[in-house]
């Protein structure tokens, strides 16, 4: 399939936010046994467990399975203001309708995309390593992603994520994979699309659900 593809350059990174930020899509979290959990790290693998619960039970089907994963996302990460975010300056210039239907079309795509991929990092774990108070109601959890798999020399990728608020309402915002920041490289591409498409919005809204639709029927991601 040719078309213009705003994500095929930083495949790999999709590849890893996806095993990273599904959190309990592929991973276990493990808490580190000699210090006492902080409330970020709590919401972190009590969110955890209620993904695996989910992806684990196969007393329903794939689409319930996935419909229920699907909700539970929505109460885990704040997509809304990861995909305005991701718009960069172009959301001055979008209208309220524009925004809406820009943040559902990313939504679709990053269901899409976990749908997908989830089962590709099946028996991997997520271990922390520690966490830092950037702000009040802003934390930065350490991870490490581990491959039981891998050899045995091979580091482990290390894995951030930004959670906002506070306890008892607590939101992934962002998630730094090796260094990469992903949030800010879906912004990059998202501004090189627009850049290419007379920085049309509805475009890039539309192009993004054709890629949802793509991925779904092919089960690939480009």
């Amino acid at each position: 399939m040719s078309r213009p593809d705003p994500f095929s350059a930083r495949l790999a990174a999709v590849r890893a936010f996806v095993a990273a930020a599904l959190i309990g899509v592929a991973a276990v979290f493990v808490a580190a046994p000699a210090r006492a959990a902080t409330p970020a790290e709590t919401f972190v693998q009590t969110n955890v467990d209620k993904g695996m619960q989910i992806l684990n039970d196969h007393g329903v089907s794939t689409a319930q399975r996935n419909t229920q994963f699907r909700a539970f996302l929505l109460t885990l990460t704040d997509l809304k203001r990861i995909a305005l975010y991701t718009l960069g300056p172009a959301r001055r210039g979008a209208t309220p309708a524009e925004q809406d239907a820009f943040v559902e079309a990313f939504k679709d795509f990053a269901f899409a995309v976990y749908g997908t991929e989830f089962a590709k990092y099946s028996g991997q774990t997520l271990k922390v390593t520690g966490s830092i108070q950037r702000s009040d109601g802003d934390y930065v959890v350490t991870t490490v992603l581990v491959d039981p798999n891998a050899p045995k020399n091979q580091e482990p990728i290390e894995v951030d994520f930004r959670v906002i608020g506070t306890e008892g309402k607590f939101f992934v915002t962002d998630i730094t994979v090796a260094g990469l920041d992903l949030a800010i490289t879906e912004q990059d591409q998202f501004s090189s699309y627009l850049a290419q498409h007379d920085n049309d919005i509805k475009t890039l809204t539309t192009d993004l659900h054709q890629h949802a639709e793509h991925i779904r029927s092919t089960g690939q991601l480009q």
